[in-house]
């Protein structure tokens, strides 16, 4: 497997708990899952993939951790890497905004030279609206912990059995 490096935004606790649910299905090392907050392009660098999950807050805003994170990721060399996005968002409180955080981290990064991967149908969730979403599918894994957690260890288990052939 590719090195993979796991970065996260989490205000609640719940984005970080997917992180770790992530490389335990994936067979990542706890000491490669790591807060945003701690990001810099050397750390960035050092992996060939990259998970990078955040929440989505207010508007359909990124989780704070992540505007000098995505600053970061911006000015490091992304080219050639594998990148695979997670998000948690509330699709019945802010259905018209759901996960719209991973949207944004796929449009700062989209020209950065890496390449995306674990894009996920949407037929399966209920929401209004998302910036995450394109031809039908979301840019990474969206999540609902809050109204659908029974649906979290499923959803993750099916995305990272995807995502294994992709970071092979």
């Amino acid at each position: 497997m590719k090195k993979t490096g796991i970065f996260y935004g989490s205000t609640t606790g719940t984005t970080e708990s997917v992180a770790r649910l992530i490389a335990e299905k994936l067979g990542v090392s706890p000491a490669d899952v790591h807060d945003v907050s701690k990001l810099d392009a050397a750390l960035a660098e050092s992996y060939e993939a990259l998970i990078l999950g955040t929440s989505t807050w207010g508007d359909g805003e990124l989780q704070d951790d992540w505007y000098d994170g995505i600053k970061v990721l911006k000015n490091a060399n992304l080219s050639g890497k594998t990148i695979a996005l997670f998000g948690c968002g509330d699709s019945e409180s802010y259905s018209d905004t759901f996960c719209d955080g991973i949207g944004i981290l796929f449009e700062d990064l989209k020209d950065s030279g890496c390449t995306f991967v674990g894009a996920v149908s949407d037929s399966d969730y209920t929401y209004a609206s998302s910036v995450a979403v394109a031809d039908g599918k979301f840019v990474g894994l969206a999540l609902d912990d809050v109204n659908e957690s029974d649906r979290t260890d499923a959803r993750v288990s099916a995305w990272t059995e995807m995502l294994k052939a992709d970071l092979a």
